[in-house]
Order: C-alpha cells, then sequence, then structure tokens
C-alpha cells in the first residue's frame, strides 16, 4: 500500500510539473480539488486532502526585496536592450577600462596587466571577420554624426538597419564606408521627419557633399526605400529657433510655404533653400527683421538662392 502511494505521488509530481508551465491552475491527481502554493515551505499541496504534490519549488524571483517602482528598477541586474547601433547588438561583454577591483581597489602591477591582455583579445574576439569590422565602424561613425546632429536615437536605430541591410545585400562593394553610413543617416532622418540638409551631414561626415548624395541615392534604388520628398516646413522651426525668432515669425513662413506648395511653386526647388526665404520673408512681415546673411548662415543656403525664392514667394503671395 506504501509503494503504491509513493508510486502514485511521484507519478502526480511530474504530471503537475508537466502541466506547470501550461497552466496556473492545478488539479490535485487524488480529489481533483484545487492545488495552492505554499511559499513559506516551497511546496504544492492540495487544499482538501492535503496531499503534497511537489516540493521543493525553485524560487525564480530576485533575492532582495523593494517597496517601490523607483527602488526596484535601481536593484534590477537586466541588461541593457538589444539595439542595432552596435556591430553585435549589445550581447558581447565588455571588460571596463578602470584598474580596479570589485572593492574600488586599485589593481596591482601584474594585475594590471593581465587585465590589459584580456581587453586586447576581448576586443579581437568581438569583431573576428571583416565584415564585423566595417559595421563596428560603420554604426561608430552613424552614432558619431547623429549625436553632432542632435538626432533622436530611434533615427540612428533606423540607420543601422539600413546599414546592415546594405552590408547584407553586398551594397558596399567598393564605396567608402562613411559615405554609406553618412547616406544611411540622412535616409533615416528623412524617413522619421527630422530631416538635415546635405550641407549640414557633410560638415559632420569625413566626406563631401557630392559623395554622400551619390551613395543616397544608390541605396534609395537597391534597397527600394520608398521616403517622400522633404516638406520645407520641416526646417521652419530649427532654423527660427537658431535665430532667435518668434513663434508668429514661424507661423508666418509656414503659412507662406503652405500657399507656395499649393501653386507648384517648390517642385524642382530645394527645401532648404524655400524655408530659408519664406523665414527671410516671414521676419520682415512681423517686424523681426533678419538679414540675407544672418538666414544664409544658418540655413547654409547662398544668399542668390534666398533672394531667388523670396521673390518667388512674393510673386505667389501677390498673385493671391
Amino acid at each position: 500500500m506504501n509503494k503504491s502511494r509513493s508510486h502514485k505521488r511521484k507519478n502526480a509530481t511530474e504530471r503537475v510539473d508537466t502541466a506547470a508551465e501550461e497552466s496556473d491552475e492545478l488539479a490535485c491527481p487524488e480529489c481533483q480539488s484545487s492545488v495552492v502554493n505554499d511559499a513559506e515551505r516551497a511546496e504544492q499541496h492540495c487544499e482538501s486532502c492535503g496531499l503534497v504534490v511537489s516540493s521543493d519549488a525553485i524560487d525564480h524571483g530576485p533575492e532582495w526585496r523593494a517597496f517601490t517602482p523607483e527602488e526596484k528598477d535601481s536593484r534590477s541586474r537586466v541588461g541593457t536592450p538589444t539595439t542595432h547601433r552596435l556591430h553585435d547588438k549589445g550581447l558581447s561583454t565588455i571588460i571596463d577600462w578602470r584598474n580596479k577591483d570589485a572593492s574600488g581597489k586599485s589593481l596591482g602591477t601584474r594585475k594590471r596587466k593581465q587585465m590589459q591582455r584580456l581587453r586586447t583579445w576581448d576586443e579581437r574576439f568581438r569583431t573576428k571577420t571583416n565584415q564585423e569590422r566595417n559595421l563596428k565602424q560603420a554604426l561608430g561613425e552613424i552614432d558619431r554624426m547623429g549625436s553632432t546632429l542632435e538626432l533622436p536615437e530611434h533615427v540612428r536605430e533606423t540607420a543601422g538597419i539600413l546599414y546592415r541591410r546594405a552590408l547584407e545585400e553586398e551594397l558596399l562593394l567598393g564605396r567608402s564606408i562613411e559615405g554609406m553610413a553618412s547616406a544611411c543617416l540622412y535616409g533615416a532622418a528623412r524617413q522619421a521627419g527630422i530631416p538635415r540638409s546635405l550641407s549640414e551631414m557633410s560638415d559632420v561626415s569625413r566626406v563631401e557633399k557630392r559623395c554622400i548624395q551619390r551613395a543616397y541615392r544608390y541605396i534609395v534604388q537597391e534597397l527600394e526605400l520608398e521616403i517622400a520628398p522633404t516638406n520645407p516646413k520641416e526646417y521652419v522651426g530649427r532654423f527660427t529657433s537658431k535665430l532667435d525668432l518668434s513663434e508668429e515669425t514661424a507661423r508666418v513662413a509656414r503659412d507662406l510655404l503652405e500657399t507656395a506648395i499649393a501653386q507648384g511653386v517648390h517642385s524642382g526647388k530645394s527645401p532648404v533653400g524655400l524655408a530659408a526665404s519664406a523665414i527671410y520673408a516671414a521676419s520682415h512681415l512681423t517686424n523681426e527683421s533678419v538679414t540675407q546673411q544672418c538666414v544664409s548662415e544658418v540655413a547654409q543656403v547662398s544668399k542668390v538662392t534666398i533672394r531667388d525664392r523670396y521673390q518667388e514667394l512674393l510673386d505667389v503671395q501677390t498673385n493671391n
């Protein structure tokens, strides 16, 4: 009888362990009543007959307690989420550059040399192939340029995805890594509706403007990216902020651009030049006159372009 009872308990334990992953509600193998969890005894038993269904349960929770959400977040030891901004998506280990142990004490000379050798080998193992080294260099450039241009993280993440696609489809053969990285960042910014002009990109990039243009057209064609033409109004807020102009001036500039777009004046024109001209015109309409030189320096377009687009905007307003 005891052997039969023991055999039943063993089989019941195996069934419960299998079913625990599928459902939180368990039934007693003896009387089909509900099974309750006893955290203090680390076991599961029937609430009716008292049969111990499983014992020595593993506590998968943390060994610490937290009483507020902030305290819980500060004690959590989960790593950072994966990201396309790093060549290994942030899954590899990094050895700290500080020569200190866990208690904050400085390491001895022998240990320092050992840690330096470990850092060297760790760096070599993180980029074992030419493709990984290429990706690491390009993503580093994207992050550097994105930070300089004050682009948000999701734009840099999108640029990293675009570069990975270009690398997988072997579009980088015979092309500059910096040029393709700049083109991916330029395209990602346009997709997100936070455009930066090619002049701004070339200022922070290590390649010329013409190289970025060629690389951008190439990846748009090969990756079949659907990127809408840039709306000149998307530049107004940033340019007026740099020129320290009021919100009223920005609103008038957007109204001027809306009228010009409705009349089709923007077709074939540089959106940066149109935005700069609209801001110049709006500043005079709101008595916050700024010089063409100031607008030219902020928008990085020539004064001739501003004068030409300015006259076109005035003609449109006059006809309306």
